[in-house]
C-alpha cells in the first residue's frame, strides 16, 4: 500500500499568514502539521509516500526532503492548480501504479492515527473506506448519507444537508478510483470533487465501506480549529525540562523547555512548549502555548497560542490570547504620548482639566 498526502491549496483561511509560508507547515505543539501525517503513515506500515504540491512545492521540499527523517521515500508530485482532490489523484497515477493506497489530506490531523484503518482496508478489502465523524456545521464540508451501515450519496458542501456526516481528510482506495475520476467532470467550483469520485464508485457497484471517527479529528485550515489542535495535542506531552531555568520561575502542569531556552523570573503554567534558544524574561505563560525556537518574550502574559520561530513579545504589559504569531513578528508596546488638548470654545465657558 502507497500513500498519498495533498500539500497543495493556497490556505486563505489563514492569510496573511500564508501569503509566506505554506499552510501545511504552519506548526502545532511546534511541529509542521504535515509531519504528523507523514508520522501516521509510516505508523500505519505505508514507507512510499508521494505527496502532492503546488505553489508552496519548494518550501515543502525543503521541510520535508527525501523522507529519509521518517524513514520512508518521499515522492513529489506538481499539481499546476488546485483544481481539487480528485484531480490530485489522476495525476498521481503513474506513482501509484496497481497498489491500493491512503489519501491524507496535509492539513488534518487524527489523533488516533490510521494503523487499525489501514488494517481494515487491507483484512476486508473493499474498494474504498472513507472516514466520517459528526459535525455541527455540515455545509462546509463533504458529507455522505446513510441508509444504514450502507452509503447512498455523497455531496460536496451541500447549501442543505441531509446528514451531519463529515467525510474526514483520510480515504482509502483501490484502482478503481482512477475509473471513477476519470469519468466524473468538474463541479460549479470547476473542481474535481472526491465526492463525485466516491458516488461514481457507489453507483456503479463496488464496495464503499464507512467507518465512523471515535477519537479527535481537526482540519487545521482554521485558526481556531489550528488552536483547537494544539490544545489537544499539548494536553498529551510528558513535562520536560532541557533548558536554564532559575529559581524565581515557577513551573505547574506539564511543561515541556527545550535546550537552549531561558527562563528569568516568569510563570510557566501548562501544557505548554517552549523551543530552543528562546528567552522568557518576567513573563507569563500560560496552558495550550506553543512558542518556537528563537523567540524572545518579554514583561508580557500569554496563553492558548502558537508563536513562531523568530517573533518578539516584548513588554506588551497585558494579555496575548487565542493568537497566532508568524515568524520574525515584533510586538511591543508604544511609549506613552503626551497629553495634547485641542479646543474651540464659545464665550464665557469654563472648562476644568484635571
Amino acid at each position: 500500500m502507497k500513500g498519498l498526502i495533498l500539500s497543495g491549496g493556497k490556505g486563505t483561511r489563514l492569510r496573511p499568514l500564508t501569503f509566506t509560508q505554506a499552510k501545511q507547515l504552519v506548526p502545532v505543539a511546534n511541529k509542521p502539521v504535515l509531519f504528523y501525517g507523514i508520522e501516521a503513515l509510516k505508523e500505519a506500515g505505508i514507507d512510499e509516500i508521494g505527496i502532492v504540491v503546488g505553489d508552496t512545492a519548494e518550501e515543502i521540499r525543503q521541510a520535508v526532503g527525501d523522507g529519509s527523517r521518517w524513514s520512508v521515500h518521499v515522492t513529489y508530485i506538481e499539481q499546476e492548480a488546485p483544481l481539487g482532490l480528485a484531480h490530485a489523484v489522476k495525476i498521481s497515477r503513474d506513482f501509484i501504479q496497481d497498489d491500493a493506497f491512503v489519501m491524507y489530506l496535509g492539513d488534518n490531523i487524527l489523533k488516533s492515527g490510521i494503523r487499525s484503518l489501514v488494517q481494515e482496508f487491507r483484512a476486508e478489502r473493499p474498494n474504498s473506506l472513507i472516514l466520517l465523524t459528526p459535525v455541527s456545521n455540515p455545509e462546509i464540508f463533504g458529507v455522505a448519507e446513510l441508509e444504514g451501515e450502507r452509503i447512498v450519496k455523497l455531496v460536496e458542501k451541500p447549501k442543505q444537508p441531509r446528514s451531519n456526516l463529515a467525510l474526514v481528510g483520510v480515504y482509502m482506495f483501490d484502482t478503481h478510483i482512477f475509473e471513477a475520476v476519470e469519468a466524473i467532470r468538474p463541479s460549479w467550483r470547476n473542481e474535481l470533487e472526491i465526492t463525485d469520485a466516491i458516488q461514481h464508485l457507489v453507483e456503479k457497484g463496488y464496495r464503499v465501506h464507512p467507518h465512523l471517527v471515535t477519537g479527535w479529528w481537526k482540519d487545521t485550515g482554521k485558526l481556531e480549529d489550528l488552536l483547537d489542535a494544539n490544545r489537544l495535542i499539548l494536553e498529551s506531552i510528558d513535562a520536560r525540562i532541557d533548558g536554564d531555568l532559575d529559581e524565581n520561575s515557577r513551573i505547574s502542569g506539564r511543561v515541556i523547555v527545550e535546550k537552549g531556552a531561558v527562563i528569568r523570573n516568569s510563570i510557566l503554567r501548562g501544557p505548554i512548549i517552549i523551543g530552543e534558544n528562546t528567552g522568557i524574561e518576567d513573563a507569563y505563560v500560560g496552558p495550550f502555548t506553543s512558542i518556537q525556537k528563537d523567540c524572545r518574550i518579554r514583561r508580557t502574559e500569554i496563553e492558548n497560542s502558537i508563536i513562531l520561530e523568530g517573533s518578539r513579545i516584548l513588554d506588551v504589559g497585558a494579555r496575548v490570547d487565542e493568537s497566532l504569531i508568524g515568524r520574525g513578528v515584533a510586538i511591543s508596546k508604544c511609549p506613552p504620548q503626551p497629553s495634547v488638548y485641542r479646543f474651540m470654545v464659545g464665550d464665557q465657558s469654563e472648562i476644568l482639566i484635571r
